[in-house]
């Protein structure tokens, strides 16, 4: 099985397909991906489910089992399978001493999660999916009282690993200056300071257009909208501030390096590939691998938004402040991601509340046990 990408005549988004050996469209990822497209879901979010219920249907047809018919010792056996690695997948040959198994916990919960998707689809046209699928209510940490007579319902797949809590990676200042360093031209240094200091997400970034920059307000634009390079604003549209030493790099690299460039978008090809043409995800990956060899830096471009929003928290920025600038739809997404504190951190909050320097912080007294 593969998993084809798919053009529109009208030039609209890409979407994409999973087709078997004989290349025939799989009809029920098909219809499930199409609607996808159709709900304007961003073309990566469509391209990771198609992959996702690639492996899913490889998995059944290697079991002879029919997608209609699947029951939670399946799914069982399909993360199983998902632990062990390609060349073993489709033999009999059961690996031994293996260091790590192929697929991390994230990312069979992930693929886990799209399949929830595909069956919650399909249900409302008569697929029977209640055997593997639970009904739950949809609630935040906060509930009212009464709240839960009325909280919509909501399937979700029976079948979820439990995961360990991992904490948003950050860089120090340090790092953020030696990456900006690293950058040689103006349009590569006006990236990495706007990620880190907007914390945009780089699908944002990337699709930003020059009215979406305000000089005179210094603010900048999120907005959702179709673009040519595949970039989507992942939640909706927002405003943001930004400092002013921005607008000035901004201002010197438009003059000096982006020049009489007829486009509306900000981050363009100027001196190799087609000139003018918006960046792409990869381009940005490309970029990133250079400046982390010439940096010694070793991150990515996220742990620049996570050390925007953590450096926010650590100066005492409300959290539903933070939340708005992020464009969290929850306030419990800002608190979860974020909710981590260094030693550092504990150590100054325990100062300043005077529990390390006051009277708290002194000896007992001889014979006070």
């Amino acid at each position: 099985m593969m998993v084809q990408r798919v053009l529109t005549r009208e030039g609209g988004p890409e979407s994409w397909t999973v087709v078997d050996e004989c290349f025939s469209v799989i009809e029920p990822i098909e219809q499930f991906l199409a609607h996808q497209a159709r709900i304007e879901r961003a073309s990566s979010t469509v391209r990771s489910y198609a992959f996702d219920l690639r492996d899913f249907f490889w998995f059944l047809t290697l079991r002879g089992s029919d997608w209609t018919s699947v029951d939670p010792t399946t799914l069982g056996a399909f993360i199983a399978w998902l632990r062990l690695p390609p060349f073993s997948r489709s033999s009999n040959v059961i690996p031994l001493g293996l260091d790590e198994p192929h697929c991390s916990t994230s990312t069979i919960n992930r693929k886990l999660a799209a399949i929830g998707s595909f069956y919650r689809y399909h249900s409302h046209y008569g697929v029977d999916s209640s055997s593997i699928t639970a009904a739950r209510r949809r609630s935040g940490r906060y509930t009212p009282f009464l709240g839960h007579l009325d909280a919509p319902i909501k399937q979700t797949l029976s079948v979820k690993l439990k995961q360990p809590q991992r904490h948003s990676r950050t860089l120090t200042s340090a790092q953020v200056d030696a990456i900006l360093r690293a950058c040689d031209r103006l349009r590569d240094r006006l990236l990495v300071s706007l990620l880190h200091t907007s914390g945009i997400r780089i699908g944002e970034a990337i699709g930003l257009r020059h009215e979406d920059i305000d000089p005179a307000s210094m603010t900048l634009h999120v907005k959702s909208r179709f673009n040519t390079n595949g970039a989507h604003a992942k939640t909706g549209e927002r405003e943001i501030p930004i400092p002013a030493h921005l607008i000035r790099l901004y201002t010197d690299y438009l003059v000096d390096e982006y020049g009489d460039i007829d486009s509306d978008y900000i981050f363009v090809n100027l001196w190799s590939g087609r000139v003018g043409e918006p960046w792409k995800y990869w381009t940005v990956t490309d970029l990133t691998s250079r400046l982390r060899r010439r940096s010694g830096v070793v991150f990515t471009p996220h742990m620049l938004r996570h050390t925007y929003a953590t450096d926010l928290l650590r100066r005492g920025v409300p959290q539903e402040v933070v939340q708005k600038l992020l464009g969290h739809r929850s306030i419990t997404t800002t608190i979860d991601t974020y909710a981590h504190l260094e030693i550092d951190d504990v150590r100054r909050a325990l100062t300043e509340a005077g529990w390390l320097t006051g009277p708290a912080a002194a000896s007992p007294a001889s014979g006070s046990f």
